[in-house]
């Protein structure tokens, strides 16, 4: 994969021309400046090839006026609204950075003492931010971890659908039928079956006891025991759900039904086509040697970083996720250590779950957890401190092309025994 690492905008040369471009949805505002401090008014071009095509001719000319041979092109982390703009200079003689919001926020008041904000002041604050070497090139995954990272983001987000949805359908059938949900959850394939044909007390109640009995052992597979399901007839035919207004409840509960079947479905052809991608990586197979991570973290995590081989240092790739730590001490006060989470906010929810399985009985760290606990850590905190040491041990085996091996220091004693 021929992507570049994350790296620091240290400074500027004598040769660089400077331009920035403060992001919207549909105009956006340019601006270019010279070392010798010759600058430009700032321009507004729409986001369009007409308009991008018009902020290219601006600044060769710029460009050629001032003698410069550089350039140094540079916007706020905008998500979405800024992919087809670098993408459209991608294929340019030009060097793409971007800056975190928070520091052109602060450099904005420091330069003007206040918190004024305009889309016309921006683009020059963003200049002021890259000037002082606060600037971080922008990483863009290519090729399998490309797709990885898409599929990933399609995958979180239909995942948050269906949670949403999972919660309007558990609200809905506590208003018809409030004790269902103490005996299954709607969300199960038989509480979905029930909802679907049967969602009101008194079409159970119609139903029998017996038929409602082999229908939930057939389709739960013999899960959903006898004596549940007399609980559920019983609780039918007490039931306290509401008796108005059902039909445009039914009518909602199936459609959520239905919605949550579709998500899962989708999800399913998402995690086949990241299995896919997945195989293409060359060190795919190291990270999946690591006990608790499976193919949706692994692709998730690729696709996030676009290529750990990148990274010279751990350091670097903790900063990427946000897990990097911070303290605000002063004096004799010494403040607690935190992360900045000032990072990608998917990956980190990946390492999370990665640190859970890897913390169950039987993991990779749980010995290592229960340890930090014992010192009287929280576990939110022990969690988080697995999240960083897996993130170190992908890192480490994928830098020295190896598979994890569990008890490594004991079987590198043994070697060396021998």
């Amino acid at each position: 994969m021929d992507i570049k690492k994350t790296q620091k905008v240290t400074k500027i040369n004598h040769q660089t021309l400077i331009g920035t471009v403060d992001i919207g949805k549909n105009i956006q505002y340019g601006y270019f400046r010279a070392p010798n401090g010759k600058d430009t008014a700032t321009f507004k071009f729409f986001n369009t090839r007409k308009g991008f095509t018009t902020f290219w001719e601006k600044l060769c000319r710029f460009k050629k006026q001032e003698g410069l041979e550089d350039v140094v092109i540079g916007f706020e982390s905008t998500g979405s609204y800024a992919e087809p703009f670098s993408n459209f200079l991608r294929k340019k003689p030009v060097k793409l950075v971007q800056v975190n919001p928070v520091h052109t926020k602060r450099i904005k008041e420091l330069t003007g003492n206040s918190p004024n904000k305009t889309d016309k002041k921006d683009p020059r604050v963003i200049a002021d931010v890259i000037c002082l070497g606060h600037a971080l090139t922008v990483v863009v995954p290519q090729g399998p971890a490309a797709e990885l990272r898409r599929l990933s983001q399609a995958r979180e987000r239909s995942t948050k659908n269906r949670t949403a949805a999972n919660n309007q359908l558990q609200d809905l059938v506590y208003v018809i039928f409030p004790e269902l949900l103490n005996i299954m959850k709607p969300s199960t394939k038989t509480g979905a079956y029930l909802l679907k044909n049967y969602p009101c007390p008194e079409d159970i109640v119609s139903l029998g006891q017996k038929p409602l009995t082999e229908i939930v052992t057939e389709i739960s597979r013999g899960k959903f025991t006898t004596e549940k399901a007399l609980a559920l007839f019983e609780a039918a035919q007490t039931s306290v759900g509401v008796k108005d207004g059902k039909t445009s409840i039914v009518l909602e509960i199936q459609y959520l039904i239905n919605m949550i079947t579709q998500h899962n479905q989708f999800i399913s052809s998402l995690e086949k086509e990241m299995s896919t991608y997945l195989e293409q990586i060359p060190y795919c197979q190291n990270i999946l040697s690591i006990k608790g991570i499976g193919a949706v973290i692994a692709s998730g995590l690729i696709g996030e970083v676009g290529d750990f081989k990148s990274f010279n240092t751990i350091s670097e790739i903790m900063k990427l996720a946000g897990l990097d730590l911070y303290e605000i001490s002063s004096g004799s006060h010494r403040g607690q250590r935190r992360i900045s989470k000032r990072g990608r906010p998917l990956m980190r929810k990946l390492l999370f779950f990665a640190a859970i399985n890897a913390v169950k009985p039987g993991g990779i760290m749980n010995h290592k957890y229960h340890q930090m606990l014992d010192r009287g850590m929280v576990k939110i905190k022990a969690l988080v401190a697995i999240s960083r040491k897996i993130l170190g041990l992908i890192f480490a085996i994928v830098r020295d092309n190896k598979s994890y091996m569990e008890d490594y220091k004991n079987h590198h004693h043994c070697k060396l025994a021998a």
